[in-house]
């Protein structure tokens, strides 16, 4: 199996016992090989995707001084401006900050405990400036949350488990997703050594969909011997892995796998991409047991979920 296998989706939606076993053994392959897959057929336009990016890339054209006015830092909804983040704090490296900028919003429908949803439903707040992004944000989230719980039914199947195993800990779920705008050499001049797109790290949460754009300053994936691959890219697919969250669900039997993505490179220099990155969790209080053997492998100590996230978060802030 390659470094990221593709799979295709459709025959999960439209085809019999048989088909949707095979794509789950596909599925279970990979999360225990790589943590890593790419997925077709997942029923996603691919206009709202588009039009996802453009206004992104409208957002971030501003001024900065504009920009400004809707600035905050890790976990907070809005603008994260260069400088407030450094993934590669979370495997306890000290990293310059990461070069990008991110645009961020999340779950914003409390449970009606202030302590709980000042943090994890913050209302989003989106720019006036550009016209359009919040009802079309709005609705790629939907999409978002739709696709990520049929994953987790998907991963359960994959388990041999009840379908809802999984998603009977979403009803109210945490989610991120952050767009980020990867500016090109000629903006952030020569990276400082060490200094990434983003750095080395693993994802925190259960599932991660990515939208992302081809570049040679992309994705790498490291590989269980500890090598690093670019990720393989298909326009019409979402990149997907597991985050630590889901790796301590199943006992380690799935990879929460490092990956990083790469420095604008010299050979590149007008290079910029954009990102559509959905981070999705599982209700603020759920207590995540590891599954127990022959399926996982490792016991880890019951955790609830909101607690173990922020302390991630946490690790990834940079203060000024």
């Amino acid at each position: 199996m390659g470094a990221v296998p593709l799979v295709d989706l459709h025959p999960w939606f439209h085809g019999d016992a048989a088909d949707r076993a095979a794509v789950a053994r596909r599925v279970d392959d990979a999360l225990q090989d790589s943590g890593f897959l790419l997925i077709t057929g997942h029923g996603v336009a691919s206009e709202l995707r588009a039009e996802t990016r453009r206004l992104a890339r409208e957002f971030f054209a501003l001024p900065p001084s504009v920009k400004q006015r809707y600035a905050v830092t890790v976990g907070g909804r809005g603008w994260l401006p260069p400088g407030v983040e450094a993934n590669g704090y979370a495997e306890g490296t000290e990293t310059p900050p990461d070069l990008k900028e991110s645009f961020s919003v999340g779950a914003d429908s409390g449970v009606g405990d202030p302590a709980v949803d000042s943090f994890w439903f913050q209302r989003n707040v989106f720019p006036a400036e550009v016209a359009g992004l919040e009802r079309t944000v709005t609705a790629y989230l939907a999409e978002m949350r739709r696709v990520s719980d049929e994953l987790l039914t998907l991963f359960a199947v994959a388990l041999d488990l009840d379908p809802a195993h999984f998603t009977a800990h979403t009803g109210h779920p945490t989610y991120t997703m952050n767009i980020n705008w990867y500016p090109p050499l000629t903006a952030v001049g020569q990276p400082e050594p060490g200094q990434f797109r983003i750095g080395p790290h693993t994802d925190f949460g259960t599932v991660t969909v990515l939208d992302r754009q081809a570049g040679v300053g992309g994705l790498q994936v490291c590989t269980a011997d500890g090598r690093w691959e670019d990720a393989p890219f298909d326009p019409a697919a979402f990149t997907v892995n597991i985050g630590d969250l889901m790796a301590r669900w199943t006992g380690d039997r799935w990879r929460s796998t490092r990956h990083r993505v790469l420095p604008p490179a010299a050979d590149a220099p007008d290079e910029d991409l954009v990102s559509l990155i959905f981070f999705y969790e599982t209700d603020h209080d759920a207590r995540i047991t590891s599954l127990a053997p022959p399926l996982g492998r490792t016991t880890y100590p019951e955790v609830v979920a909101s607690a173990y996230l922020k302390e991630k978060l946490d690790a990834i802030t940079m203060t000024p």
